[in-house]
């Protein structure tokens, strides 16, 4: 576990502190965004999910970029995009100005280049320690922003917040060039025709996860904006007190995120825990919808801390196990693709329902797509009837690899040079190890 951590704690870094710049706005935004010049409740909506739309439109391109020309240049430009983005916001004065900079900020769309390099420098099976490494870093940033976002967006101003991000995303371009090194060479047995975007499509369990990264997004982009126009307008709080709701829901859902790894990882409930996340979120929402009462609003936040963080130490884990290894970067992409068009929907989408139908009509709209969601989550496989075998070059021919394509239940297959292994990832329910090692044996 320390070797893990050691290898994907700079990655993890770069990813926290790029993640901690859009947390520390996220918690004030909404409510900021509607008193500039030209400000509506649509149009904060669009400025919470805004830099999800550029997220969308790059993700894939960064992935595809990624795979081609190396991950760190990839990295690189995307850093560069997103502190532009904030300079932008932070010297904004008008709503326009503000969705300006927003969309810029997501241009730099590295999110999926990140855990691609992070599953390029861990074996599978370790891989699930990894990204609750990365998963943890994350989780600290986003602990620490919903915490301190609030505080210095009220002593100070939410520009404030904007130039703390551009000068971040300065600090994460540090460290890809003084702690981030090489990924291993990966070589793998695919046509360009098999490497095409569309076959990330093909695999149904792929599909249901991109479906879920949709949801999974639209309701923490519609919470962020529903929370604190609803502390503001219901309960008449300053953004500087706004930790006290905040603090405890952040920790629940800290503490939440441990179960649902072990449950889902190691004893292969991955589905059972999304659909009790998913039943979290939908309770939230009817909560904070429709309580007069501030307890009861603060608990409906906390809900929704707990059930949107179970999901996170098992969406991009699961994404990784079911992609091919000349996929993971174009997968990866195309997941992250489906969450910013789910932050750019629930953003606007959000914003368009308060203003008409106020909160009560955003809880409805909600619990409709959690109803949705459960019955699209029933029909998912659990990753764990996906094995891996790791042989060593001594005693297997890597050779011998090509022949695998046609063997009922192989999913996978590529060769580690670096660290000289062979990698088949079978199906335990149509194939049995001892045949594959039979197959691959000198």
């Amino acid at each position: 576990m320390k070797e893990i951590a050691k290898k994907v704690l700079p990655l993890s870094l770069i990813v926290a502190l790029r993640f901690f710049g859009l947390f520390i706005v996220l918690s004030v935004l909404s409510q900021y965004a509607i008193e500039l010049k030209g400000g509506t409740a649509f149009l904060a909506g669009v400025a919470v999910g805004g830099y999800a739309f550029t997220q969308a439109l790059l993700q894939v391109p960064f992935g595809v970029l990624s795979d081609k020309i190396g991950r760190k240049k990839s990295i690189l430009l995307g850093l560069l995009l997103f502190a532009a983005g904030s300079v932008i916001c932070a010297v904004a004065d008008n709503i326009y100005m503000l969705l300006l900079g927003r969309f810029l900020q997501g241009a730099g769309a590295i999110g999926s280049v990140v855990t691609a390099m992070i599953a390029d420098y861990v074996r599978e099976d370790e891989r699930a320690h990894a990204m609750a490494v990365m998963g943890m870093v994350i989780a600290l940033s986003f602990a620490a922003a919903m915490i301190i976002g609030p505080i210095i967006g009220g002593l100070y101003s939410v520009k404030a917040l904007f130039w703390l991000t551009a000068i971040l995303a300065i600090l994460a371009l540090a460290i890809l060039f003084s702690a981030v090194g090489e990924p291993p060479k990966i070589v793998h047995h695919y046509s360009e025709e098999e490497a095409k975007i569309k076959h990330v499509f093909k695999d149904k369990d792929l599909v249901r996860m991109y479906i879920t990264f949709l949801f999974h997004s639209s309701t923490m982009a519609i919470a962020f904006f529903l929370i604190p126009i609803i502390m503001k307008q219901k309960f008449g709080m300053g953004p500087e007190t706004y930790w006290k709701v905040y603090l405890p829901a952040v920790i629940f859902g800290i503490v939440a995120m441990a179960p649902a790894a072990i449950l889902g990882e190691k004893y292969h409930k991955g589905k059972e825990v999304f659909i009790a996340s998913i039943i979290f979120i939908a309770l939230s929402f009817l909560l904070m919808g429709y309580s007069d009462s501030f307890l009861l609003f603060a608990v409906g936040a906390v809900f929704f801390f707990i059930g949107f963080n179970m999901f996170e130490p098992l969406l991009q884990s699961f994404v990784s196990k079911f992609a091919k290894v000349h996929q993971k970067g174009a997968a990866l992409g195309v997941a992250n693709t489906f969450a910013y068009v789910g932050i750019f929907l629930g953003g606007a989408i959000g914003g368009l329902l308060y203003q008409y139908f106020h909160e009560n009509g955003v809880a409805i709209f909600v619990l409709m797509l959690c109803i949705v969601w459960i019955f699209w989550i029933v029909g998912m496989r659990n990753p764990g009837v996906r094995a891996n075998l790791f042989l060593d070059f001594d005693n297997f021919d890597k050779e011998k690899l090509s022949g695998l394509k046609v063997v009922e239940g192989i999913t996978d297959f590529y060769v580690n040079e670096t660290e000289k292994i062979i990698v088949v990832k079978y199906d335990k329910e149509k194939l049995d190890e001892d045949y594959i090692k039979e197959f691959l044996k000198k």
